[in-house]
């Protein structure tokens, strides 16, 4: 299937709906658990939830394969990474970060690689929605000193984003069948982390998870449907507007912190979140 030039009314609400729950799932990382074990639990519920689907389609086929298995090793290092900054500092500022630099950098490298070209129009908002993304990743007040740390791994988690969306964004295309390779990826990617608690924390850590199962698969449900819209956007979209339009999701994680979590809100967000949509506005 090509890809056309821009986003059609399906794929936009499509992906503004998972834009949503995407702010959704990493709000769940914020309370209650430790990020780790939360992630976890997520993972987890999301290969659970993704089990039935993969036994159902079947697996991808061979060619996905070598990308699907360099998504897997990716979303361990996203995982790992996203929980390691979210012990050290708070959702306004983490979410942001994490995703403000990925659609800029995800862009670039469709470019680069892919050759995937998109429309005039389209290419301004892209750049237009990664600008007020980025306003709204630096509009905290930030003290470098105590979060240097928390700065770092939320830009590592950036850079990890835009090389798994690309990775999946060719691996789908390559799949013959977006929702075979995305049900395999969710139910490979639901194994390491469990280990890796298991290895590192011992048992118990597992007793606490078994008290939070219901919100583990709701997150994990979360995290599943957010991602696999994305995956199959990827097969009729350019990975650049994909990746730009699942970026709106830190104006739902701005909220969330606000409204949700009690985090302090700053009024120069207001001015990112109008370039949002303007270029939200614009790709569509």
């Amino acid at each position: 299937m090509t890809p056309s030039l821009t986003a059609g009314p399906v794929v936009f609400a499509a992906l503004l709906a998972a834009a949503a729950m995407h702010a959704g799932w990493n709000a769940f990382l914020k309370v209650r658990l430790e990020p780790i074990l939360a992630m976890t639990l997520i993972t987890a519920g999301a290969g659970l939830i993704g089990l039935p689907f993969m036994l159902i389609l079947g697996p991808p086929k061979a060619a996905a394969w070598p990308w699907l298995l360099g998504s897997i090793a990716l979303h361990l290092g996203y995982n790992l990474a996203l929980t390691e900054a979210y012990r050290r500092g708070e959702m306004s500022q983490i979410y942001p970060i994490a995703r403000g630099g990925a659609p800029l950098l995800t862009a670039l490298a469709s470019f680069a690689l892919v050759a995937e070209p998109i429309g005039a129009q389209a290419t301004i908002g892209v750049v237009v929605l990664g600008l007020g993304v980025i306003l709204l990743s630096l509009s905290g007040r930030w003290n470098v000193a105590t979060n240097r740390g928390a700065i770092g791994f939320a830009l590592l988690t950036a850079l990890i984003i835009s090389f798994y969306t690309l990775t999946d964004g060719i691996g789908a295309r390559a799949a013959g069948n977006p929702s075979a390779y995305a049900a395999t990826l969710f139910v490979l990617d639901g194994l390491p982390l469990p280990i890796i608690v298991l290895w590192r924390r011992g048992a118990s850590s597992f007793m606490k998870l078994l008290r939070h199962t219901r919100q583990g698969l709701a997150g994990g449900a979360m995290s599943l449907a957010s991602y696999w819209i994305a995956i199959w956007a990827m097969t009729v979209a350019p990975i650049a507007v994909v990746a730009a339009l699942r970026g709106t999701s830190v104006l739902f994680s701005v909220a969330i912190a606000t409204f949700v979590l009690k985090e302090r809100f700053r009024p120069v967000r207001c001015v990112a979140a109008l370039l949002v949509m303007g270029g939200i506005l614009l790709i569509r």
